[in-house]
Protein backbone atom coordinates (compact mmCIF):
# COMPACT_ATOMS: atom_id res chain seq x y z
CA UNK A 1 0.00 0.00 0.00
CA UNK A 2 1.38 3.22 -1.30
CA UNK A 3 0.36 6.63 -0.81
CA UNK A 4 -1.12 9.05 -4.25
CA UNK A 5 2.08 11.17 -3.95
CA UNK A 6 4.41 7.47 -3.93
CA UNK A 7 2.10 5.72 -6.71
CA UNK A 8 4.06 8.19 -9.04
CA UNK A 9 7.13 6.67 -8.53
CA UNK A 10 6.30 3.02 -8.49
CA UNK A 11 8.52 0.81 -11.35
CA UNK A 12 7.01 -0.14 -14.07
CA UNK A 13 6.66 -4.40 -15.57
CA UNK A 14 9.45 -5.26 -17.51
CA UNK A 15 8.33 -7.41 -20.52
CA UNK A 16 10.13 -8.01 -24.02
CA UNK A 17 9.86 -5.70 -26.68
CA UNK A 18 6.95 -6.24 -28.68
CA UNK A 19 7.87 -5.22 -32.56
CA UNK A 20 11.30 -6.04 -33.61
CA UNK A 21 12.34 -1.79 -34.89
CA UNK A 22 13.54 -0.67 -31.90
CA UNK A 23 13.68 -3.38 -29.78
CA UNK A 24 16.60 -4.12 -27.10
CA UNK A 25 15.85 -8.09 -27.30
CA UNK A 26 17.23 -8.13 -31.01
CA UNK A 27 20.52 -8.01 -33.12
CA UNK A 28 19.38 -5.52 -35.51
CA UNK A 29 19.02 -2.44 -32.93
CA UNK A 30 22.57 -3.77 -30.83
CA UNK A 31 20.82 -4.78 -28.23
CA UNK A 32 22.26 -8.34 -28.00
CA UNK A 33 25.51 -9.82 -28.89
CA UNK A 34 25.33 -13.13 -30.52
CA UNK A 35 26.75 -15.95 -29.19
CA UNK A 36 26.58 -13.80 -25.54
CA UNK A 37 27.93 -15.89 -22.31
CA UNK A 38 25.23 -14.81 -20.25
CA UNK A 39 27.43 -15.93 -17.10
CA UNK A 40 29.52 -12.80 -17.44
CA UNK A 41 27.48 -10.72 -18.49
CA UNK A 42 25.80 -11.41 -15.28
CA UNK A 43 26.57 -7.80 -13.62
CA UNK A 44 24.05 -5.86 -16.10
CA UNK A 45 21.25 -8.05 -15.25
CA UNK A 46 18.19 -6.45 -13.74
CA UNK A 47 17.10 -7.79 -10.17
CA UNK A 48 13.96 -7.23 -9.38
CA UNK A 49 14.52 -7.28 -5.17
CA UNK A 50 17.57 -5.53 -5.23
CA UNK A 51 19.11 -5.26 -2.12
CA UNK A 52 16.39 -2.70 -0.02
CA UNK A 53 15.01 -4.18 3.13
CA UNK A 54 12.06 -4.06 5.28
CA UNK A 55 12.70 -1.92 8.27
CA UNK A 56 10.67 -3.69 10.41
CA UNK A 57 11.46 -7.33 9.88
CA UNK A 58 14.29 -7.03 7.55
CA UNK A 59 12.73 -9.22 4.69
CA UNK A 60 13.36 -8.28 0.98
CA UNK A 61 11.28 -5.40 -0.11
CA UNK A 62 11.12 -4.25 -4.09
CA UNK A 63 11.00 -1.10 -5.50
CA UNK A 64 12.97 1.49 -3.28
CA UNK A 65 10.41 1.03 -0.15
CA UNK A 66 10.75 1.26 3.13
CA UNK A 67 8.52 -1.76 4.49
CA UNK A 68 7.26 -4.82 3.04
CA UNK A 69 3.49 -4.68 2.33
CA UNK A 70 2.80 -6.73 5.38
CA UNK A 71 4.68 -4.42 7.97
CA UNK A 72 2.86 -1.24 5.99
CA UNK A 73 -0.52 -2.79 5.86
CA UNK A 74 -0.38 -4.10 9.50
CA UNK A 75 1.30 -0.44 10.49
CA UNK A 76 -1.28 1.33 7.92
CA UNK A 77 1.56 3.30 6.70
CA UNK A 78 2.68 4.31 2.96
CA UNK A 79 5.16 1.38 1.99
CA UNK A 80 8.17 3.86 0.20
CA UNK A 81 8.07 7.03 1.97
CA UNK A 82 6.16 5.54 6.01
CA UNK A 83 3.67 8.60 6.22
CA UNK A 84 0.35 7.12 7.88
CA UNK A 85 -2.42 6.29 5.29
CA UNK A 86 -4.70 4.22 6.92
CA UNK A 87 -5.89 4.11 10.66
CA UNK A 88 -5.75 0.44 12.16
CA UNK A 89 -6.58 1.67 14.93
CA UNK A 90 -9.89 -0.62 15.59
CA UNK A 91 -8.58 -3.74 13.25
CA UNK A 92 -8.76 -6.90 14.81
CA UNK A 93 -4.97 -8.02 13.45
CA UNK A 94 -2.49 -10.74 14.81
CA UNK A 95 0.76 -11.13 13.70
CA UNK A 96 0.77 -14.52 13.11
Amino acid sequence: MVCAKCEKKLGKVIVPDKWKEGASNTNESGGRKINENKLLSKKNRWTPYGNTKCIICKQQVHQDAKYCHTCAYSKGVCAMCGKQVLDTKLYKQSNV
